[in-house]
């Protein structure tokens, strides 16, 4: 298993060897990776393609994917491309998309053609600003002395 996603991630099954791997007839996420540092650093993988399908045996892997010939360029050989999925649970055609997306947005896979970025922008929930009730609401218990009262604020009745 590889955690791959923000924060503690998404449980992916393997990575396999994308060679010889047999896809299963579900829904899932996936992910193409390879090693950039064999030698040195064995267990560490670089993202190079993240998709979605309602049927991973209809993707024609492992190699008649129609972006197959960049894993392999990328990797150096057929025999060195791996392959790890996600089979999201309830998880239907969007969310497979949003996490898709979300991995593209995280990873930057060279291979993908989509390009997603990880910012916010103010007009999607609006911008922040110091809300005017923030200060304490009431004492806390007998006896607890008046709050301050808030910046630039009356102080509060108890």
């Amino acid at each position: 298993m590889i955690r791959l996603g923000s924060l503690a991630g998404y449980p992916f099954e393997g990575p396999r060897l994308l060679g010889g791997w047999t896809p299963p007839t579900s829904p899932a996420v996936y992910a193409i990776l390879y090693k950039p540092e064999p030698d040195t650093k064995p267990e560490r993988y670089a993202v190079i393609y993240v998709g979605h399908s309602e049927d991973l045996s209809a993707e024609r892997f492992p190699f008649q994917h129609p972006r197959a010939h960049c894993w392999v360029r990328r990797a150096g050989s057929k025999w060195k491309v791996y392959i790890c999925t996600y089979e999201v649970p309830g998880g239907g055609p969007g969310h497979r998309e949003q996490i898709t997306r979300e991995l593209a947005a995280i990873y930057q896979p060279r291979c993908n053609t989509e390009r997603y970025g990880q910012t916010w922008k103010d007009e999607w929930i609006g911008e922040y600003t110091l809300a005017p009730n923030t200060g304490p609401l009431a004492r806390r218990g007998p006896g607890t002395p008046d709050p301050p009262p808030p910046p630039g604020g009356k102080p509060r009745d108890g």
